[in-house]
């Protein structure tokens, strides 16, 4: 009995619904499987064009985890590559107009424009780019200080210390004992000449002049200032004369005897005048004597007879009288004394010959002076 009842539902069923079929009904029994795949295909299809982001890349989200990276709805995160930034928004949108929500641009990172260095320069392989390698140099006569290379950083920054061109110096060089130095330029800079020179009574040994080399050395020999070494054992008083030739002044002191009054009396006052001698570069030659018993002395070195008669006669000196005789360095005898001259009276006349005007510039500027 009950299956005859769900017999008899099922064939009213299939009447119902061939009821409904008739031709030009519009109806049709795969009309709700259709509509189903209509909407499917609607959003696993692509929608938006593809995302390429030239020197970078995107990350896309779609919103079921279709298979296509740009259906509607997609969000993709963008990035760029290292040395690369980003201009426009992070994240892109895919909208029902089929445009993403924006544009983006990867550009190449830039450093600052590195600043000139003074008396120097520098080269880049790739301007001022992310990677790009720049090389400092200085002019002749100077040397950099900080990296000679610098590259441009992913933080846009240059590594490196900053470059700077100084000149190029050597290690400076002093005034040797009993003499002082003269410099061009800054003293001790690329190219600079120093000359040496000797006070009074001293001799120049090695080089006179040394020159800052390229390579912060000094050219020549380190000078010294030696003793002024007088041959006392030349045959002619004209020999004895040139060894003093622009280098010493003679205050030659000549007397009959060594108990004279005048004689004693000038060595006196000569003896505490050391130093005003000294600056003045003025060598003492003493004539002692008559012949053939007569003897000269400069310092402790004596002079044999034969050489203190020739001194005498060659500058017309009284063998008799006490006499005083002042020459200067081209030995030219410039004033006479029949009797003692104070210190005072010497330097006076001494500081008044044309080269001694250029000698007390010069002492006072290396800071020369007697006290």
């Amino acid at each position: 009995m009950g299956s005859r009842w769900l017999l008899l539902a099922a064939l009213l069923a299939l009447g119902a619904r061939a009821s409904l079929e008739y031709e030009g009904s519009g109806y049709s029994p795969l009309e709700d499987d259709e509509d189903v795949y209509a909407r499917s295909r609607y959003k696993e299809t692509p929608w938006c064009s593809p995302i390429k982001v030239k020197h970078g890349y995107a990350n896309c989200r779609t919103p079921q985890g279709e298979y296509y990276k740009n259906v509607l709805g997609t969000r993709c995160d963008i990035r760029c590559q290292k040395g690369y930034e980003l201009h426009g928004p992070h994240q892109l949108i895919c909208q029902s107009s089929k445009r993403w929500s924006g544009k983006v641009l990867c550009k190449q990172k830039r450093c600052p424009t590195l600043s000139m260095p003074t008396n120097g320069g520098f080269k880049c392989l790739d301007g001022a780019y992310f990677g790009s390698r720049c090389e400092y140099y200085c002019s002749p006569g100077y040397q950099l200080k900080g990296d000679r290379i610098v590259t441009c950083m992913d933080n846009k920054v240059w590594s490196g210390r900053p470059a700077a061109c100084v000149v190029r110096r050597c290690v400076k060089l002093n005034a040797p004992d009993n003499g002082y130095i003269k410099c061009s330029g800054d003293g001790n800079n690329y190219g600079a000449t120093c000359e040496f020179f000797c006070i009074g009574g001293y001799e120049l040994q090695g080089s006179p002049a040394r020159v800052c080399q390229y390579s912060l050395g000094w050219s020549g020999v380190e000078p010294t200032c030696a003793p002024m070494n007088i041959n006392v054992n030349v045959r002619t008083a004209a020999a004895l004369l040139d060894q003093f030739y622009e280098k010493r002044r003679l205050l030659i002191i000549s007397t009959p005897t060594a108990a004279n009054f005048f004689y004693r009396m000038q060595l006196g006052m000569l003896q505490p005048a050391q130093c005003g001698l000294d600056l003045r570069h003025v060598t003492v030659v003493e004539l002692v004597g008559v012949f053939p018993a007569q003897i000269g002395r400069i310092g402790v070195k004596l002079l044999p007879p034969s050489l203190a008669l020739q001194l005498r006669l060659l500058l017309r000196i009284p063998h008799y009288n006490f006499n005083i005789v002042v020459m200067d360095k081209h030995g030219m005898d410039k004033e006479r004394y029949p009797f003692p001259a104070t210190p005072a009276e010497l330097f006076a006349l001494i500081d008044k010959f044309p080269l001694r005007k250029d000698e007390i510039k010069l002492q006072a500027e290396i800071g020369q002076s007697c006290p």
